[in-house]
């Protein structure tokens, strides 16, 4: 479905492994898990297929590398600063346009304790050469580049990144990951910076340089996340923000109280100023009540919970995924995460994988068939897969000078 133009590239086959980088034994791009497909009748499928076919599908949150098949050896091979984009399973994702967030707080090739500017750069420049040396992807800088990639059946790329630390007090740091193609970034990690406080800081805001930081990525036209930012963070940062903001991956407080996701005045917050909250599926944060057991079930209650919050018109999905054992990799990176920070105090139903959410590759079209089946108009499909994002990009990623409306026009 929605059928890429794949050509069999593997990253950094223009190397020579073991000569030009030390190769590690990677997962393959299918599933580690039992294959899970949402129920659906032969006439829904069809539907679900012209539905891929027909919109952008954009998802506002992943990471599309493909982890070490050995997961003692993830550490190093994090080092080795090199993430294998898993291209064969993007082909099959029905994806026109992935924010990826690369490795964030895990690029620890100069640091142990990640986060800084030479190993984000490091990793970006990485990521976009092997980008480079193949066709299937391409760099998603502006809203023409992801309706040219549905197209021409590629998938447009946005680099994003989860937290600002690397800026550290340096404004000009945010004009020059622009230039490098980063076009989405969140505030703060679980740690606060300069910005603002994280998910692990009860107390504090945005802070005075937050502020300059919020109307630099304004000017520039970079998306701006909340997604790890502590609750009054959040909203201070919409308010100081003059365009919508992006929840990339969380859910719903309400339905699971842990600081990971988001209470109903700031998911409100973010509607009301024209923004989008983005239901995430990483192992063990969109469980609810009704479904303790984390799978596409408790996924989409947390997804209905905001539609019928804020209204359809702000919701989309950030499944937070990736290609090998997420829950493995979430040990092995509790600490330089800050997981316990984000799970809360409430017990929950552990899990090997999320059912149904397990990879890139798998989480669109169970999305669509969950709908499908539960009877959500077209229109109303068409909008959280894609149409919500695609809305608060036009108008965030707008350049005016570029539209004759700048200071140089006549």
């Amino acid at each position: 479905m929605n059928k890429k133009n794949y050509r069999g590239y593997q990253s950094y086959q223009y190397l020579e492994p073991g000569v030009d980088f030390k190769s590690f034994e990677l997962v393959k791009e299918t599933t580690l898990f039992p294959e899970y497909i949402v129920p659906v009748t032969t006439d829904e499928e069809a539907r679900v297929k012209r539905l891929l076919e027909e919109n952008i599908v954009i998802s506002l949150h992943e990471h599309t590398f493909k982890a070490p098949a050995n997961l003692n050896e993830f550490l190093e091979f994090r080092r080795w600063g090199r993430d294998f984009t898993g291209y064969e399973g993007l082909s099959r994702s029905g994806l026109d346009c992935v924010f990826d967030n690369l490795m964030n707080g895990t690029a620890m090739i100069t640091s142990r304790g990640g986060w800084k500017w030479d190993d984000i750069i490091y990793d970006l420049g990485m990521r976009l050469s092997d980008i480079a040396h193949q066709d299937m992807v391409i760099m998603g800088l502006t809203t023409d580049d992801i309706r040219r990639a549905k197209q021409n059946g590629q998938i447009a790329f946005v680099a994003s990144i989860e937290g600002a630390s690397m800026i550290e007090n340096e404004l000009d740091r945010l004009d020059i990951l622009y230039g490098f193609g980063v076009r989405c970034m969140g505030i703060a990690y679980s740690e606060g910076n300069s910005l603002g406080m994280g998910l692990k800081e009860a107390s504090g805001g945005l802070t005075a340089f937050g502020k300059q930081a919020v109307q630099r990525m304004n000017k520039l036209g970079i998306a701006i996340d909340v997604s790890h930012s502590n609750d009054q963070t959040s909203l201070d940062t919409i308010e100081a923000s003059d365009k919508p903001i992006f929840i990339t991956h969380a859910g719903a407080r309400a339905l699971w109280n842990t600081n990971r996701l988001k209470p109903d005045d700031v998911i409100k917050a973010c509607a009301a100023k024209g923004g989008v909250v983005a239901i995430e599926a990483a192992p063990h944060t969109t469980i609810t009540q009704n479904h303790p057991r984390h799978n596409i079930e408790s996924f989409m209650e947390h997804f209905e919970y905001c539609v019928n919050l804020v209204g359809i018109d702000h919701v989309t999905f950030g499944p937070d995924t990736l290609f090998g054992d997420h829950v493995g990799i979430h040990k092995a990176l509790s600490e330089a995460l800050s997981l316990s920070a984000s799970k809360g105090n409430m017990p929950y139903e552990k899990v090997d994988y999320v059912q149904g959410l397990e990879n890139p590759g798998d989480c669109f079209p169970n999305i669509v068939r969950w709908l499908v089946k539960h009877g959500y108009s077209d229109q109303d499909i068409a909008k959280v897969i894609g149409g919500n994002t695609m809305r608060v990009l036009e108008e965030v990623w707008c350049n005016p000078r570029l539209q004759g409306h700048g200071p140089q026009s006549k």
